[in-house]
């Protein structure tokens, strides 16, 4: 019987020795977010007049504490006598309707009842001068109508390209702000207009527009808060590549180099833009744009969707297998409208489907850059932004021993259920993120 034969046979017989792993990564920590904005917004030197209008623009992307520290924006402006409401501000995410919008926030708990005011969606723009912006220049119509507007967004590296401003306040002001029509006509651009022309876009809009504040969120490896500032609206292109640069210091990473097999339990918007962090995987599928050195993936299989992307597959094109139930919970008319918004195909493309993580990994074992089981290098997580725990084969673990800040644990038991898929992740002894000693 053949290496690859054996391995086949094991994965049938239920035999596949798996192993816990822990990664301690630095972690900067603000203990209390909320406490934090409150002192932030105290002393930004922003001042809303009694009876405004203030619209505080609110993405889709995942932050830690978002509820709360969107409730204490509120109660700030109500504080000085202003009257908030919320805005969705992603571009074309939700199915690029205002109703999907509406529908992301509410999955973050961003809702009337829970945050203390009224939910405002709309996808319609007004245009601001362009001025000599390549583009045309639009802003939510909603937020042009009030008197101030506030945005909260996370800082963090982006997962299409690399440049002074990525993601962070001054892409929330462009695109999205901008809604669909903005998305579509700096997209549309490709690379470079995502790291040009955004910059543009967004001076344009803070030179034309009302923003007067943007909240910054810079997380740690372990998905918690590590820095919040408030930067009075001026102030936001000269501070945000710093946090930028925090940010990406605090990024978490797989534990090697090369991994034969990666198993992600679940991809989604509330991870990643792109349902998984290409920074993370060494994946950007972007034609023209070379794939970064590493980590070097030889397959990717994803397991399922988060609940919090509401069926926005986008990004699954980055892996080679996808399971069954998580290919039954994609909704294609958000998945392609924002795939066809950004104009990278590619992402958006179904992998191959299979019913089980047995059936999964024999289909693996196929594949021309699988060496043969006991050589092979596996790894399971839980989602690119989930690193500090981690299952690993034993080839992988005799490849881990000695790294400064992994920890080898017991064996994983059980590794499969009775119907062929993977048992729930667990994270063995001290259950979630390991602070670096």
């Amino acid at each position: 019987m053949s290496k690859a034969a054996l391995w086949r046979t094991l994965i049938i017989m239920n035999v596949l020795p798996m192993f816990h792993v822990r990664q301690r990564f630095a972690r900067p920590q603000v203990q209390d977010p909320a406490c934090a904005l409150r002192a932030e917004l105290a002393g930004c030197g922003v001042r809303l007049k009694p009876g405004s209008r203030v619209a505080i623009a609110v993405g889709s992307r995942g932050i830690a504490n978002l509820e709360s520290l969107v409730r204490e924006i509120v109660s700030w402006a109500r504080r000085l006598q202003a009257e908030p409401f919320i805005v969705p501000a992603m571009g074309s995410h939700g199915g690029a309707t205002a109703e999907g919008q509406v529908e992301v926030l509410a999955g973050y708990g961003i809702t009337p009842d829970r945050v203390g005011a009224p939910v405002r969606s709309s996808m319609d723009v007004v245009e601001l001068p362009r001025e000599a912006c390549p583009v045309p220049v639009y802003f939510d119509r909603l937020a042009s109508e009030a008197d101030a507007t506030i945005l909260i967004n996370r800082v963090k590296p982006h997962t299409s390209f690399r440049g002074r401003f990525e993601s962070g306040l001054m892409k929330m002001l462009a695109i999205g702000l901008g809604k669909h029509r903005q998305a579509l006509a700096i997209h549309g651009l490709g690379v470079p207009g995502l790291r040009d022309v955004m910059p543009a876009v967004a001076r344009q809009v803070l030179a034309h527009a009302n923003v007067v504040l943007g909240i910054a969120v810079v997380e740690n490896a372990c998905d918690e808060i590590a820095a919040v500032k408030a930067i009075p609206a001026d102030r936001i292109p000269v501070e945000e590549p710093a946090l930028l640069e925090l940010a990406r210091a605090n990024m978490p990473s797989l534990p090697l180099e090369r991994i034969d097999l990666l198993i992600v339990d679940e991809i989604g918007k509330n991870v990643s833009g792109l349902g998984m962090d290409p920074n993370i995987i060494g994946r950007l599928k972007i034609r023209g744009q070379p794939e970064p050195d590493r980590p070097g993936i030889g397959v990717i299989l994803v397991r399922d969707l988060t609940s919090a992307t509401h069926g926005n597959a986008t990004g699954m094109g980055l892996a080679d297998i996808i399971l069954r139930r998580a290919f039954a919970k994609i909704d294609f008319k958000a998945t392609y409208a924002n795939v066809m918004t950004t104009g990278f195909l590619e992402r958006g493309k179904v992998p191959m489907i299979v019913d089980t993580d047995r059936e999964a990994l024999d289909l693996a074992t196929r594949s021309v850059s699988m060496p043969p089981w006991p050589q092979a290098r596996v790894l399971r997580i839980r989602n690119t932004l989930s690193l500090d725990s981690l299952h690993a084969s034993a080839a992988a673990v005799d490849a881990l021993r000695g790294h400064d800040g992994v920890e080898i644990g017991t064996p994983v038991d059980p590794v499969f259920t009775p119907d062929g898929l993977f048992a729930r992740f667990t994270a063995g002894p001290d259950e979630g993120c390991v602070p670096a000693t």
